[in-house]
């Protein structure tokens, strides 16, 4: 018989984020791979539309990928009305199991325990899996949730050109997920996000919970040094136009000059770098490399950019180099719904969980989804605050605490519209 009160199928949940993470795996520690648009994220994309078909949710997908499971109101009015819980199943290389995979299949337990209670939601509930939250292959990165929420143009995200030199919409079309849906097209009245934390902090101060209060700005520029190959052996220092030595001094300036003063708060990391000739003997003549730069105050994170590009122009000047800069993302700092991170909150409380309010200092879809909806975000921990690694992992306890938070807030967002109703 089925419950009259929706409630969380838990091994159903944890088997489907096993699953999951099989899709893409790789030898034994080496985690899985389902960057955007391959073929693994096409499997992985299969996988989830299959389960939400199960749940005799309407499938449907825009036309940059955006997959959207929809669990129909018992009403007109409360279809128009939804509530959007969402999060991606790209990966980076030799990934976790959880980081966005375990959102989006929270998502769909929700969903589930609405079928299993037979109750029709007094809103729609949509699980959404956003196209290309990590960025890896395709920049920006969150692409999917930015282009839905407006922040980018349709046409111009399907032209990206990847790391590979493909362009992104041929690949949408390859891997049979070129949606007919416009971006955008299912409004949502409210937005949720369930997610590892990706740090350190809950663990080590021993709570259960995070109530994601705001998220950082990020700042990705791509930058340039073109000097002058040389002998390694025959070429004083004094006369050198030395990329490689360029490149190594904003590395340094970043965490002295960049980071360091800001007390913590600003966070600089060089996470690309590569030389030519890459040769032991030779002076580089070319120097390429990422920088990523992360306040979640906007005034601090418009200095620090100020300050390095202060550096680059008096750095090429020094050693005789030109410095050309590309910026690849850029986003605000965010500050989310107010009254959605009390009802987490609150939802923690009344299940008993310790929760603690925090910013994040991962860029998420939920960033994106917070410029046309009230949006927030659930954490839970992260052990040794270890992601994007195939040594990511949240015990099953956590993870099943996490989603019976998401499930109690939606329970209370629903309870608050008249109109539920019981599967005929």
């Amino acid at each position: 018989m089925s419950s009259s009160i929706p409630t969380l199928d838990a091994q159903a949940l944890l088997a489907q984020v096993r699953a999951l993470g099989e899709v893409g795996s790789g030898a034994p520690g080496d985690g899985r791979t389902r960057i955007a648009l391959t073929d693994a994220d096409r499997a992985g994309r299969d996988l989830l539309v299959q389960w939400m078909r199960e749940l005799g949710l309407d499938v449907r997908v825009d036309r940059i990928g955006n997959i959207f499971g929809v669990l129909h109101a018992a009403t007109h009015e409360g279809d128009r009305q939804p509530l959007m819980i969402g999060s991606h199943i790209d990966t980076v290389r030799n990934a976790g199991a959880l980081d966005g995979c375990y959102g989006v299949l929270s998502g769909l337990a929700v969903a589930r325990a609405w079928r299993a209670a037979g109750l029709a939601p007094s809103r729609a509930i949509v699980v959404a899996a956003f196209t290309n939250e990590e960025g890896v292959r395709f920049q920006p990165d969150m692409m999917g949730s930015l282009v839905y929420a407006g922040g980018m143009a349709l046409q111009a995200a399907l032209d990206v050109v990847g790391i590979d030199g493909v362009r992104l919409g041929d690949e949408l079309a390859r891997i049979a997920y070129a949606g007919e849906l416009e971006p955008g097209a299912i409004a949502p009245l409210e937005y949720l996000e369930l997610h590892i934390e990706q740090g350190p902090i809950l663990e080590a101060e021993g709570q259960s919970i995070g109530v994601v209060e705001n998220l950082q700005g990020i700042s990705w520029q791509k930058i340039t040094v073109h000097g002058t190959a040389n002998h390694a052996g025959t070429t004083p220092l004094r006369l050198r136009h030395d990329a490689g030595y360029a490149a190594a001094a904003v590395v340094a300036f970043l965490r002295e000059h960049v980071a360091a003063p800001s007390g913590g708060t600003t966070l600089a990391t060089v996470g690309s770098l590569r030389f030519e000739p890459d040769v032991i003997n030779v002076i580089a003549r070319k120097a390429t490399f990422t920088v990523d730069l992360r306040d979640p105050d906007e005034q601090r994170l418009q200095a620090a950019e100020r300050r390095l590009g202060d550096f680059l122009v008096e750095l090429a000047q020094r050693e005789g180099v030109e410095i050309e800069t590309e910026r690849l993302a850029r986003y605000e700092p965010v500050v989310f719904d107010a009254g959605l991170a009390a009802e987490i909150e609150a939802a923690a409380v009344r299940l008993g969980y310790a929760s603690r309010r925090m910013t994040s200092g991962a860029g998420h879809d939920a960033q994106m989804m917070a410029r046309i909806a009230p949006a927030a975000m659930i954490f839970v921990p992260s052990r040794a605050g270890i992601s994007h690694n195939p040594r990511e992992h949240t015990d099953d306890a956590q993870l099943v605490q996490g989603a019976q938070v998401l499930l109690e807030v939606v329970r209370r967002r629903l309870a608050n519209v008249q109109g539920e109703g019981r599967l005929c």
